[in-house]
């Protein structure tokens, strides 16, 4: 996927980007547990947040404990 800093991806597109099925995304979406926005009847990414996202996650694919 050739992407730019600030692209934004469609739910195919992000599916694609994380290797995991639409079902499986649209379920953690419904959860908010991904930054997402809907545009009209669609979801859309910001890439760089996605991004974020993913270095936030510890290891072992939890959310890190805030205080």
């Amino acid at each position: 996927m050739d992407t730019k800093p600030g692209d934004v991806l469609t739910i195919d597109e992000l599916a694609s980007y994380l290797k995991i099925s639409k079902s499986t995304l649209y379920k953690i979406v419904r959860e908010k547990k991904i930054p997402c926005q809907k545009v009209g009847r669609h979801w859309r990414f910001r890439k760089v947040a996605i991004d974020q996202w993913l270095e936030e996650k510890t290891p072992e694919g939890r959310y890190p404990e805030k205080d």
